[in-house]
């Protein structure tokens, strides 16, 4: 499913009114009325309870998308007040016709009324009326916002909230930027949303994902090979993607370990040894027929008894119990023969010596590169030998690297997730994975996938290292790096979401997603026919 932009939104409605013909008050119409059935679809209360409700209406479209709504409301007899946060003279085009024949309606029925409400003084004096009622509708700002809300309209937004009240948004919840899903200044915490023609980029991104609340989309009449022409490159990863995904990868009947391929993972070290178990542990859940674990000489014997079904390789160590960036040789020569792709980084560390190492390993190796953890923190050093690699690397980095491989502040990454992820993936020609609430997967060509599974239970330690695994066992079986990174990420958070669903999202740990990696590609409804 597409996710636009603001800007691309705009572009479309206005291809559709010029180009194709419908009228702007014919998508208002569309617009108000799917909204309508949207809300008492979801708060049935409000007929059969004789619920109120209070329509708060800026002077955009989005307010004209209100005043519509008031009017079909007002037909279906539920009580409806409606303030306009304006003067009427600054509404234009659509929503003035549109607030015109409200006016109408509302004259013909001496329970209804809309209200001018142009400035906090008017607001202190009409308060009372307005929050009397028991849901609001939030018409007030839409999709354009690109500047902080001040004034009357972030006290009229600050009151909304302090009410802990149903609250339904038409298109975004007031406040919410639509292509970064900050909040500008305040925004409206929706219990849901209606949203027209396409989801936008700031319904999926936190915080906005969390204000959006219930999100659908209504159709209203924009015609697809419109949408088409606007190359969308953002998408939302649906269930329907990933089991084509598993359809293309059936494993057939008669077949053998070797036919899944064969994973060498460099990861480990003393004190880090349980992020190296979570990978590789992992990468067999996930189905690689083989897993090799390079790890510290060291810690070897350890390791066996932990991952039973990989086999391990020591490799020579430093004094601090990191593999030597002497091993590179050896994991050049002899240790890459025979796999179909590497993964480096869970528990590495990092010193002089595993940066030598991990820029070595970039350079040198031909095959499909994963990168996570301390690999990533040793890349950061130079992220341009990136550039030299010859074939698919993926790069899973949590806020926090990626702002080392960036030089931003973490900050700077959550306020710009999508923008940052493309812009890097381009740059630096790899698939970046930047976990977090609603991971980004953005490919080198500008596409950008947003994961819609995963849970708060999830953020806890080694849940990145089963994921590195994950994506690692995917290519391992030949998958498509990019499909593997996809498919890795909503199969990573839809097991987490599964376990949650069973037990909370408090104390749950990594190792319980492994445990039901094979389940959740295999057996769960969302699956059971790949």
């Amino acid at each position: 499913m597409y996710l636009v932009t603001a800007k691309q939104m705009q572009n479309i409605d206005r291809a559709t009114i010029d180009l194709f013909g419908i009228s702007g008050l014919v998508l208002m119409e569309n617009a108000g009325r799917g909204a309508v059935d949207m809300l008492l679809r979801i708060f049935p209360e409000i007929q059969t309870k004789n619920l109120s409700i209070s329509i708060l209406a800026g002077r955009g479209n989005n307010g004209g998308d209100a005043f519509v709504m008031a009017r079909y409301l007002m037909e279906k007899g539920i009580t409806t007040h409606t303030f306009l946060f304006s003067s009427i003279e600054k509404v234009t085009g659509d929503a003035k016709a549109n607030f015109i024949l409200l006016e109408k309606l509302a004259a013909a029925n001496s329970k209804e009324s809309v209200i001018e409400i142009p400035d906090i003084e008017t607001f202190n004096n009409f308060k009372h009326k307005i929050i009397s009622s028991d849901i609001f509708i939030d018409g007030i700002l839409g999709t354009g916002l690109n500047s902080e809300v001040k004034g009357l309209l972030k006290e009229v937004i600050e009151t909304i909230n302090s009410l802990s009240k149903a609250v339904f948004s038409i298109d975004i919840p007031s406040g919410v930027n639509a292509d970064t899903g900050q909040t500008m200044g305040v925004a409206i915490k929706a219990t849901a949303t209606a949203t027209f023609g396409f989801p936008k980029i700031g319904h999926l991104i936190y915080p906005g994902k969390e204000l959006t609340g219930t999100l659908e989309v209504i159709d209203i009449g924009i015609p697809k090979f419109i949408a088409k022409s606007e190359n969308p490159s953002v998408n939302l990863i649906e269930q329907s993607y990933i089991k084509e995904i598993f359809r293309l990868k059936h494993r057939e009947a008669n077949s053998h370990k070797g036919k899944y391929g064969h994973l060498l993972l460099v990861a480990g070290s003393i004190g880090k040894t349980g992020a190296a178990v979570l990978s590789s542990n992992a990468a067999m859940a996930s189905g690689a027929g083989l897993v090799t674990l390079a790890i510290p000489e060291s810690i070897n014997s350890i390791m066996e008894s932990q991952v039973t079904e990989t086999m391990t390789f020591p490799l020579p160590e430093n004094q601090k119990g990191h593999i030597s960036h002497t091993a590179l040789n050896l994991i050049i020569k002899t240790l890459v023969k025979d796999k179909r792709v590497v993964a480096a980084g869970p528990g590495l560390g990092v010193d002089d010596s595993i940066i030598r190492l991990v820029h070595g390993m970039v350079e040198e190796i031909t095959l499909p590169m994963v990168l996570d953890a301390d690999a990533l923190n040793a890349i950061a050093v130079n992220p341009y030998i990136l550039k030299s690699r010859k074939n698919s690397t993926i790069l899973t980095p949590h806020p926090g690297e990626m702002a080392r491989l960036t030089g931003k502040s973490t900050v700077e990454i959550q306020q710009n997730r999508v923008e940052t992820a493309i812009n890097f993936a381009i740059e630096f020609n790899v698939i970046v994975v930047l976990k977090g609430a609603s991971t980004i997967v953005a490919l080198p060509d500008g596409t950008l996938y947003i994961c819609p599974t995963g849970n708060s239970g999830m953020a806890s330690g080694g849940m990145g290292d089963v994921l590195t695994g994950m994506i690692s066992g995917f290519i391992a079986q030949g998958f498509e790096p990019s499909q593997a990174a996809i498919a890795g990420v909503y199969i990573h958070g839809l097991c987490g979401d599964i376990v949650a669903k069973k037990r909370g999202a408090y104390g749950f740990v990594a190792s319980d997603i492994i445990k039901i990696i094979p389940e959740t590609i295999h057996l769960t409804p969302q699956l059971k026919d790949s």
